[in-house]
């Protein structure tokens, strides 16, 4: 542990290749993220076929960075994987409800964003211990 933050010691090798896995996987987000805030065509059609507005598109950006940058930080990355993890089953259900495309590259991320989750459950279960040791007083 850092001071409260649970950090997850992992072998050198797998530590070196999980790090490397969520420097990729932010950078995907973080891409992303900055279309979607840049106003991309592509992005703006989107958000306009899903119909809440363009506000939506701003905070889905907005929570693509809150989740990538969570990825970077030690003793974040799997809260940020989960968090990633549960827009990307929000964006499968916008394909396959709303859009009617292939949801195939939202679940790939899904699938990614869960493979971090895997490697670092530790942190999960750390986080939630500390949440409920602080709030039992």
């Amino acid at each position: 542990m850092i001071g409260w933050l649970p950090v997850q010691r992992l072998s050198t090798p797998r530590s070196i290749i999980a790090w490397a896995y969520q420097l990729v996987l932010a950078a995907m987000f973080l891409a992303a993220a900055v279309a979607k805030l840049a106003g991309a065509p592509i992005w703006v059609q989107i958000f306009d076929q899903i119909g809440l507005g363009q506000w939506f598109r701003i905070v889905t950006g907005v929570v693509e960075i809150v989740g990538a940058v969570a990825l970077l930080v030690p003793g974040f990355a799997a809260f940020g994987a989960l968090w990633l993890g549960t827009t990307m089953v929000f964006a499968i259900l916008m394909h396959l409800i709303v859009l009617h495309t292939s949801p195939v590259p939202a679940a790939l991320l899904l699938v990614l964003n869960l493979v971090v989750v895997w490697i670092r459950y530790g942190q999960l279960a750390a986080l939630h211990a500390r949440f409920l040791f602080d709030h039992r007083a």
